[in-house]
């Protein structure tokens, strides 16, 4: 059994709703009927595209060979969630196909999904760095127990998960330097799973409702926290005038978790609004497709992902209190574009 990972950047909830992976590479046709292995995928590419991209024809014919032939019925198939930040894991359940059909991505594997929106902070920061590889298709091969730990798994909670996939990673010794060069995108994913792992480790439940509030502040709100309960309900209150007399009432949930968010707790939520005001979640984790589904029905209702808060932070990181810039430190440069790697 092989772990591949697979990025996919065109396409999203139809993946795991229908159940396979793709690649682009659209113009090539039905690949199964291109003969002679590599060097013929890189015949048919050399009169597919254009003179600029022929320096990166090996490569493409590469990726479009494992994706025919390489990847077997039963391999392991992990695929990074950008939207969401996550991670989804499934067993290759069908040969490769080409669905003529489809206006984009028509090179298709089917996959039957295990275990789908596994937060990033399951896994090591060195299986995350090596999935964050530059290919479309690739094997996973220094961190694949990680992944084949967290697929075999009976284990339901995310905390449950996290510590056996620790457990594994504790006894894989192997050499943590990457023969790759830092890309511009390395570095940013590193970066989001750096910040996204302080807000989860570092600080209380408590602690994240006031860490909501100042980043609520840092982009220009007048925000307070209520008092403290357990209750799941209202945990800050947010409003645009300095004495928050003048609608709207922003009314803030948070969820201080890395797991996915349901629809009655989205629902909980939307019931505390009254007449002209508003209703945020703001949670470290995703969203359920039910839970999504209220935001888009229901007015005045918006839920931010873990993905959403680190995007804030990055972008109003200087506005926020010394507190939580010393919690998440940060510095900005200039990095090679991937485009020069």
């Amino acid at each position: 059994m092989r772990v591949w990972g697979i990025h996919n950047d065109k396409l999203t909830t139809e993946l795991v709703e229908e159940g396979f992976v793709s690649i682009g590479w659209d113009m090539m046709g039905d690949l199964d009927r291109i003969p002679d292995g590599r060097e013929g995928l890189k015949r048919a590419l050399t009169e597919k595209v254009s003179e600029e991209n022929y320096k990166a024809i090996p490569g493409w014919a590469g990726i479009l060979l494992r994706f025919r032939d390489e990847i077997q019925q039963g391999d392991v198939i992990v695929a990074p969630y950008k939207p969401t930040s996550t991670i989804n894991i499934g067993v290759v359940s069908g040969n490769y196909e080409h669905v003529a059909s489809e206006p984009t991505h028509q090179h298709r594997r089917r996959v039957d999904w295990k275990k789908v929106g596994l937060p990033r902070t399951v896994f090591t920061q060195p299986a995350l760095y090596e999935i964050g590889s530059a290919l479309t298709a690739f094997r996973v091969r220094n961190h694949a127990q990680e992944f084949l730990a967290a697929l075999s798994t009976q284990a339901e909670s995310v905390e449950e998960v996290t510590e056996i996939v620790e457990q594994v990673a504790a006894n894989n010794h192997v050499d943590e330097e990457s023969t790759e060069e830092p890309r511009a995108s390395r570095i940013e994913r590193h970066t989001r799973d750096f910040v996204l792992e302080a807000l989860q480790e570092k600080i209380s439940h408590r602690q994240f409702e006031e860490f909501t509030a100042d980043l609520l502040r840092a982009l220009g709100y007048q925000a307070r926290v209520t008092q403290y309960s357990q209750d799941g309900g209202v945990d800050v209150i947010a409003h645009r005038d300095p004495l928050g007399v003048e609608p709207p009432l922003i009314k803030v949930q948070c969820k201080h978790k890395t797991g996915t968010i349901g629809a009655p707790e989205v629902q909980q939520l939307s019931g505390t609004q009254g007449p002209g005001e508003l209703a945020l979640f703001v949670t470290l984790g995703s969203y359920s497709r039910d839970a999504l589904a209220l935001e888009r029905q229901r007015p005045g209702i918006r839920l931010l992902t873990g993905e959403d808060v680190v995007s804030l932070v990055l972008e109003h990181y200087a506005h926020l209190p010394e507190r939580w810039r010393t919690l998440i430190p940060l510095t900005t440069l200039l990095v090679v574009a991937d485009s020069a790697v």
